[in-house]
């Protein structure tokens, strides 16, 4: 087998573990884990399941290879490619980025269907916790209220419990992604629900902001 040969089967095989991966993820997120077969997937896909197993060793390897990918999820990238510091001096435009960020999860397949699959295995598969407590939860917590411990400093917002006001901040965003999913889920329509994420922002800033003459806060 020559060079050219070589790196033609590795793209192959590299297109199928990517289909293999997509595939489960929708098969999961829709039908649920359990209740998805390695036939299914090889089925969906159009491949034998001996195919199949020449990429994974079997279902329990295809799921954790996506649990993995829960770490790279829009969420858990929330505060990436932003300026660490004086981020805070965006004031409330960092809230509004966040915000959107949460919004458009909704409309992102792959992100959704990462979302629907943390929330359906959350009780059963303790690494699928472990992702959600550290990840989702804890470390954009600690960072968000690390941000408005510097907006007190510098008399942005009034003085609080930094901890408190960023779980105050993350609660509905995460309450208006679920309800966009559970109405995508049902074919109904998810148009009240879009302004909701601006609209928490603005009723949010506007309760601990610090009213200066001429800010621009």
């Amino acid at each position: 087998m020559n060079d050219n040969t070589e790196t033609l089967t590795v793209v192959k095989m590299s297109k199928t573990k990517e289909k293999i991966l997509k595939h489960s993820l929708k098969l999961f997120s829709t039908k649920g884990y359990k209740a998805t077969t390695v036939r299914d997937i090889a089925g969906s896909i159009g491949i034998k399941q001996s195919a199949l197993y020449n990429h994974f060793k079997n279902k329990d390897a295809i799921l954790e290879t996506l649990i993995s990918n829960l770490t790279s999820s829009a969420i858990v990238t929330l505060f990436d490619n932003k300026e660490t510091t004086e981020i805070h001096k965006q004031g409330k435009g960092l809230l509004l980025s966040l915000g959107t960020t949460f919004k458009l999860i909704g409309f992102d397949n792959k992100n959704e269907a990462l979302i629907k699959l943390l929330m359906q295995e959350i009780f059963r598969n303790e690494r699928i916790r472990e992702i959600y407590n550290e990840h989702f939860y804890q470390e954009n917590v600690k960072k968000l209220s690390g941000v408005f411990f510097s907006m007190m400093q510098d008399n942005m917002i009034k003085s609080s419990d930094p901890l408190l006001l960023a779980n105050e901040f993350f609660s509905p965003l995460f309450f208006y992604q679920m309800q966009v999913s559970l109405l995508k889920l049902d074919n109904k329509s998810t148009s009240a629900l879009v302004s909701m994420f601006e609209k928490h922002v603005d009723f949010f800033w506007d309760n601990i902001k610090i009213e200066k003459q001429g800010s621009l806060f």
